[in-house]
């Protein structure tokens, strides 16, 4: 016997405003029950775990023991530019000319993001 992975739950003090931003990362829509100003709301995945964000009242303090690798559909660079209009943060750069390397991107809940 063994568990299986429900979702990925991430503490937040804006639940759906970021579960909003997630969807739009990922393409993948929010729970059809899902509306502003709900305390939980998930964003559904097409396979695997759901993300499911809580809301919680005390603020992100040091950090992030988890976080999300993305693989563009598109070129990297065009990527990155989409997650910076949709409100992310560039908190590393690290991009080598040959294509290799990575950009590291804070979601609007973590701009203060420590890397």
């Amino acid at each position: 016997m063994v568990s299986v992975v429900q979702n990925v739950a991430i503490d937040c003090v804006n639940a759906y405003e970021l579960a909003r931003f997630w969807s739009e990362v990922t393409g993948r829509p929010l729970h059809p029950e899902d509306e502003p100003g709900m305390a939980e709301t998930q964003v559904m995945t097409a396979e695997g775990p759901m993300l499911y964000f809580h809301q919680v009242p005390e603020p992100k303090k040091g950090k992030n023991r988890l976080h999300l690798c993305l693989r563009p559909e598109t070129s990297r660079e065009e990527e990155v530019e989409r997650l910076l209009a949709l409100g992310a943060t560039l908190v590393a750069d690290l991009r080598e000319p040959d294509g290799s390397g990575w950009a590291v991107l804070a979601d609007p809940n973590t701009p203060d993001y420590q890397f």
